[in-house]
């Protein structure tokens, strides 16, 4: 079945639709669907395993015009863009609660693809206000970007300024701005990741009786500057128990984004996103309807869905290991030639295939030389299983070798072995002969540790002025504190 999918209508929701589909990938996010009156839902629903995103963007330019009363036009601004879209919000997450149906089209006739479970789902309203940006910069020269401040508390605060929302801490929405969109979607570009910021910050929310920050970017420099080894994540606030109110400054994401940990990790992911290449082929593949097989990336089951879960910095390490292989496939005239890898996931008791085949004379490709491809990697997933005896779930890659072809073709699949009897162990041993796959005597094991915000040796040493930059020494981001306790050791996962 082919799935035809809106790309917004006006040209913020197209901005806002192909960052989604950047960061939720093509299969998950869907703009404009429609509620089962013809009436709009939303301006953009995505939805992956239980999470819920529902997005409503709003421009007006009213501001843009000069008067003399910035606080009335503010009030009046806040009243039509957030104040009525937080409403609107509410509403689309009652409908969807109710289990009412949604689709795709005004006709009714292509309904939402995704399996919505309400029992389980949690649902994140977010808010796109744009058309502020000028006349806040132009209301405070300590605005630095022109990004709409927001306040959640309980009490119905009238706060004595424009450009700072009131939002109810006890059902709170997400409002970002013109300014900030890109940087949240160029930043939290997965699921995991965006996921694991608005869980932190809805966790904050509840924890302090108010939380007050200038801007969207500011936020998340805090919550990236925040990390609690024990619990693996970064947070939002402060561990202490006596503080009931936070606050985050103006200006912590430019000073952050300065800093040589972020430039580092920006510089690292770069190669991650050969993982999200191979994901949005066979997104669109399925889109398309063209998708080959019995998985069901729809439904959560399928290779495709294991591994739009990793977080980025788990695709950087992905993806180096992939292009590692690549790069090491041995130089040989043999007419066959295979070259295996296997990787571990983020998640425990998951890891992943990856097989690389030179064949040479193929005459048959799609019925012959590729069910034979699909059959070896199933063996290679099995063999996998019996050889690291802790996993849950195997993810198979296999594609032609990219040093002897300018073409490719992708396979897939996703082998649930939690449940493992002795038949199942002896049939893929039994498989597994001739082949030897984990059997090898040049089997290599390289244990690799893995930084969010990785730290070079650069880093390490870099001298600041005519002050060398040692684990001792003041950190260079400002906080006080000694380097060896601040960004050295921010991100650690």
């Amino acid at each position: 079945m082919v799935i035809m999918k809106s790309e917004g209508v006006t040209p913020t929701e197209k901005l806002l639709a192909h960052l989604c589909e950047r960061s939720f990938l093509k299969l998950w996010s869907y703009p404009n669907p429609f509620k089962d009156d013809r009436d709009e839902l939303c301006d953009l629903l995505a939805v992956f395993e239980n999470r819920v995103f529902i997005f409503f963007d709003r421009e007006n330019l009213s501001l843009y015009k000069e008067t003399n009363a910035p606080v009335v036009d503010w009030n009046r601004w806040e009243k039509k863009v957030i104040d009525a879209q937080i409403r609107t919000a509410h509403g689309a997450e009652r409908y969807i609660k109710s289990g009412r149906s949604i689709f795709l089209d005004n006709d009714l006739k292509v309904p939402f693809p995704i399996n919505i479970d309400r029992e389980k789902m949690m649902i994140h309203k977010i808010i796109i206000a744009h058309g502020a940006k000028e006349a806040c910069e132009k209301f405070s020269d300590d605005n630095v970007y022109g990004s709409l401040g927001i306040f959640y508390s309980n009490s119905e605060a009238q706060l004595p300024f424009p450009f700072m929302i009131h939002i109810d801490k006890e059902n709170p929405v997400h409002v970002f701005d013109s300014h900030n969109l890109p940087i949240i979607f160029g930043e939290l570009d997965t699921f995991f990741d965006f996921s694991s910021y608005l869980d932190a910050k809805i966790e904050a929310i509840k924890s302090f009786d108010a939380l007050l920050y200038c801007g969207e970017e500011d936020l998340l420099a805090h919550y990236y500057l925040n990390y609690d080894k024990s619990k693996n994540k970064h947070f939002i606030g402060t561990q202490q128990k006596d503080i009931n109110f936070v606050s985050i400054g103006e200006g912590e994401w430019k000073d952050f984004i300065d800093l040589e940990i972020y430039k580092n990790k920006k510089s690292a992911d770069k190669v991650s996103y050969l993982w999200d290449e191979i994901i949005q082929r066979t997104c669109q593949n399925t889109l398309n309807g063209t998708l080959l097989g019995n998985s069901t990336p729809l439904r959560g089951q399928s290779a495709i869905h294991e591994m739009a879960r990793e977080p980025r910095f788990t695709r950087r390490a992905l993806s180096e290991q992939m292009i590692k292989a690549i790069n090491g496939f041995p130089e040989s005239s043999q007419r066959v030639m295979r070259h295996l890898s296997f990787m571990p996931s983020f998640y425990e008791g998951k890891g992943y295939v990856f097989l690389q085949l030179k064949v040479d004379g193929i005459t048959d490709y799609e019925n012959d030389y590729r069910p034979k491809r699909q059959a070896m990697l199933e063996i290679a997933c099995g063999a996998a299983k019996n050889k690291f005896g802790h996993l849950k779930t195997v993810i198979g890659i296999a594609i032609d070798a990219p040093k002897f072809t300018k073409t490719n073709s992708e396979d897939f699949i996703l082998m649930d072995c939690e449940h493992w009897p002795d038949d199942l162990r002896e049939h893929y041993d039994k498989a597994n002969e001739g082949l030897n796959f984990f059997k090898s005597d040049n089997l290599t094991l390289q244990k690799k540790k893995v930084t969010e915000f990785p730290i070079v040796e650069e880093t390490k040493s870099k001298h600041l002025g005519r002050t060398k930059i040692g684990r001792n020494s003041p950190c260079p981001c400002g906080s006080g504190k000694k380097y060896k306790k601040c960004c050295i050791d921010v991100g650690v996962k």
